[in-house]
């Protein structure tokens, strides 16, 4: 089955390039992004922290069914325009991933649909093949279909 979320990795550049159209107004879409309680059900983690403003942070945590804590990220949302982008850093505690710079990009495609383009930029080529071997397309996908699946029912 054919992937939505688009992800081009252009070789021997340390960046991707991923979009995805949803099946959502553009609004709800920036919803997803910035209302923690929506975060953690497509994200499928806690959020500790969100503050979506100029220099705000963010912070959130994954835990197993034993509650033991397996997954820590956060970084800083240096611009946060309401229904057209948010320029973020992230960063994976306790991994061998360096931080990462993020500029997310939302655009209304109709009343009804909107599309998300995310330009991450990695330290290195390396650290981006790696990341790429780890299964981050498959995930980001699925992260977004449940992000679909769950908007659509708040529309």
């Amino acid at each position: 089955m054919e992937q939505k979320t688009k992800i081009h990795a252009e070789d021997g550049k340390q960046e991707l390039v991923i979009s995805r159209a949803f099946d959502l107004p553009l609004d709800l879409l920036f919803k997803a992004y910035v209302i923690p309680e929506i975060v953690a059900q497509w994200m499928g983690t806690k959020v500790i922290e969100l503050e979506n403003e100029n220099h705000g942070s963010y912070r959130f945590e994954t835990s197993d069914a034993a509650g033991n804590v397996v997954f820590k990220a956060n970084g800083v949302i240096h611009e946060c325009i309401p229904n057209q982008k948010i320029t973020r850093t992230f960063e994976m505690e306790n991994s061998p991933f360096d931080t990462q710079l993020e500029f997310l990009e939302f655009e209304k495609l109709s009343a009804n649909t909107s599309k998300l383009r995310m330009h991450i930029i990695y330290r290195s080529v390396a650290l981006r093949d790696q990341m790429m071997k780890i299964g981050f397309a498959p995930g980001l996908n699925m992260a977004h279909n449940r992000l679909q699946d769950i908007l659509s029912k708040l529309k």
